[in-house]
């Protein structure tokens, strides 16, 4: 799926759940510069994505904005993660399995399997606000006094909501 939006290695997904909420996320792209590594560090594209859709918003390279591939010439705007939903309901679910307030998680979608959590990180990086060209903070104080639901469907409902009201 991800073929034209990327060199030789394998992008992931990461999205940031806050509280139990999807509040931020992005795709990260290998490229020839990152030796197929899908590590921002290392030249990688981040791509920002939509909570909302899973369409592209934004990409950067080394923090600058760009519009497409450095080495397919893909358009990065083009870009939509398919099967949008299920990779939110796994994202909340590692919360529910973690009980950490702030995370960041890993995911890659195998052609076979679906959805894969490759990684959770309790301190994730703050670029994929740049990313997304938009920051964390009023996401994260939109969410901050709500409570969590136990189900996950009624999270992405609420998320959804709040997401919409904060771009208006």
């Amino acid at each position: 799926v991800f073929q034209a939006f990327t060199h030789q290695g394998v992008p992931d997904l990461r999205i940031i759940i806050f509280r139990g909420f999807p509040v931020m996320a992005m795709m990260r792209l290998s490229c020839n510069e990152s030796k197929g590594k899908a590590n921002l560090h290392q030249g990688a594209v981040g791509v920002g994505i939509d909570i909302l859709s899973g369409h592209a918003v934004n990409a950067v390279q080394h923090g600058k904005p760009v519009t497409i591939h450095p080495d397919t010439q893909q358009p990065l705007i083009d870009l939509v993660v398919p099967q949008w939903q299920d990779m939110l309901h796994l994202a909340c679910a590692c919360y529910d399995m973690t009980g950490l307030g702030y995370l960041g998680v890993d995911i890659v979608l195998d052609k076979t399997k679906g959805p894969l959590r490759l990684e959770l990180n309790a301190r994730p990086g703050l670029a994929i606000q740049v990313a997304n060209n938009a920051g964390l903070l009023p996401r994260l104080t939109a969410v901050e006094t709500m409570n969590t639901p136990p189900d996950i469907n009624a999270r992405l409902a609420i998320m959804q909501d709040v997401l919409q009201r904060i771009s208006n």
